[in-house]
């Protein structure tokens, strides 16, 4: 039981599919998949309350080499339970979801193969019902399901039913761009390079921004291939960063767009080569949003930044509620907020996914990316206010930075915890420090102008045994006064492998 609840990542299954990498094992092996397609329909038929012979699952993939193998399995195990199975090939993560919501396609549940901007050597499942993507505990229970079923053999190779997914879902963003800006081609005279580092964003040149007028001369990596040969798919990356902001600069672009792997998130580029990733890109879609939702909460992940608050609460009259890491956390949040009548229209992490209240609360990079694109075109046709402007007077924290102490003990989960309650009566003692209110993560700190002027955050990973440290500061030698002093508290325990500080 216990080997296959180590393939739960969250509430997705990820895992080893090929070897390539010394010193880790393959865990996805083909009956193991076939028994995870098997346990997908099975705990599918309970939650509709539907016969498992009529279901009709959606199946499709991002560009990691291992797809097609991953595939095959996974609609031989689906065919054993009796299920019928549709091939959507080479797909994004919320094109998948949108497979159980588009009229012409309806199916009563879709599986994405990825592990999202992991290595070559990875890959995994993302699931989804009409309702959203699935939760920890399901997770958990299908795991459950396929442990008692045990490893399929070997079956006969499945033909499932080809779609064409992509052009449906590449269509859907056209209109929502069209009718947001009531003209036929928006982006007509602007100049937009598109970086997809060799993962499932490709399509949104030749399917998206070309259809709409747009000049894509000098977008890169379109072409899918699993071994990302030229940078990790993944906004948060600096060499990423680094390529899009390139192609940008060097093509006289009006605006650089970069997806990860599986186009569930986005980042941006203005057209100064100034990146628009992490705060900024919840500063953009801030503003964007309250504009349309005059005092809507947003919710975002416990590491943005102190000018983010500001920039929501002070010049955009909305609510920030800064809650936990993890896509699922502030989603969730935002949709429990809805629940309680507190109108929450867009739940945003600093990685990049994010998702709004008029989207199925999906965290779909490309769905953002329209929303910014509409914006593009307004202002366009206003002619006084380019992109850029619009978060020009965003704060800046002078300094910043991640360390990430690992945690040597075996129950790291444990062992991490006494750190935290050892942490905040720390900072408790310390003078020019302040437990922040409102904290819903860790420990937050919020240090005075003369302990560091800015704050800290000391939580546990989501996965990792490692006490992930964030430090922003408003003064030159902030964040090493800040650090420092954590260091000494954080060097009484023997159970923490502690970073460079």
């Amino acid at each position: 039981m216990e080997k296959w609840l180590n393939l739960q990542n969250g509430s997705d299954i990820r895992g080893v599919a090929i070897a390539g990498v010394k010193g880790q094992t393959v865990t996805l092996h083909d009956p193991i998949v076939r028994s995870i397609g098997f346990a997908f329909a099975q705990w599918l038929s309970e939650r509709l309350g539907k016969p498992v012979d009529q279901l009709k699952i959606s199946v499709g993939h991002d560009s990691r080499i291992s797809a097609n193998q991953i595939k095959t399995s996974i609609f031989q195990g689906l065919t054993a339970a009796g299920s019928v199975g549709f091939d959507c090939g080479l797909a994004s993560t919320p094109a998948m979801f949108m497979s159980t919501v588009f009229e012409n396609h309806g199916y009563d549940g879709s599986m994405m193969l990825t592990a999202s901007h992991l290595p070559f050597n990875r890959n995994g499942v993302k699931f989804f019902l009409r309702e959203g993507g699935l939760e920890k505990k399901d997770i958990t229970k299908i795991l459950t399901i396929a442990s008692k079923i045990g490893k399929l053999p070997g079956l006969p190779a499945v033909n499932a039913t080809q779609v064409n997914l992509m052009d449906d879902y590449a269509a859907h963003l056209v209109t929502v761009i069209q009718n947001g800006t009531g003209v036929a081609t928006p982006l007509d005279g602007l100049k937009i390079v598109v970086d997809a580092g060799n993962g499932a964003g490709g399509f949104f040149v030749d399917k998206v921004l070309q259809p709409l007028g747009a000049d894509t001369t000098g977008s890169q990596f379109l072409e899918p291939d699993g071994m990302f040969p030229n940078h990790i798919p993944n906004p948060e990356d600096n060499d990423a960063m680094a390529a899009i902001i390139a192609a940008v600069k060097d093509n006289g672009a009006d605006f650089g767009i970069i997806f990860d792997t599986d186009v569930d998130r986005a980042g941006a580029v203005d057209k100064n080569g100034t990146p628009i990733n992490r705060n900024r890109f919840i500063a953009l879609m801030a503003t964007i949003v309250l504009e349309e939702h005059p005092g809507s909460v947003i919710v975002t992940d416990s590491v943005t930044s102190t000018g983010l608050k500001w920039w929501i609460e002070e010049k955009l009259g909305g609510i920030h509620h800064r809650f936990q890491r993890g896509y699922r956390n502030v989603i969730n949040e935002a949709i429990r907020l809805n629940g309680e009548g507190k109108e929450s229209f867009l739940a945003l992490e600093t990685s990049g996914h994010g998702a709004l209240k008029e989207n199925y609360f999906l965290d779909d990079g490309a769905y953002q990316i329209a929303k910014i694109l509409i914006k593009m075109a307004q202002l366009k046709t206003d002619g006084e206010t380019t992109i850029d402007q619009l978060i020009a007077d965003l704060p800046e924290p002078v300094e910043a930075a991640e360390y990430r102490p690992k945690i040597k003990a075996a129950d790291f989960n444990v062992y991490g915890t006494s750190v935290l309650e050892g942490f905040a009566k720390f900072v408790e003692k310390s003078e020019g420090w302040n437990l922040t209110p409102n904290s819903y993560e860790g420990v937050h700190v919020t240090c005075d102008v003369t302990a560091g002027n800015g704050w800290a955050l000391l939580r546990k990973s989501l996965h990792d045994p490692q006490l992930p440290l964030n430090i922003e500061s408003e003064e030159s030698g902030g964040v090493e006064k800040i650090a420092v002093k954590i260091k000494g508290f954080l060097s009484a325990y023997e159970g923490l492998d502690l970073p460079d500080m």
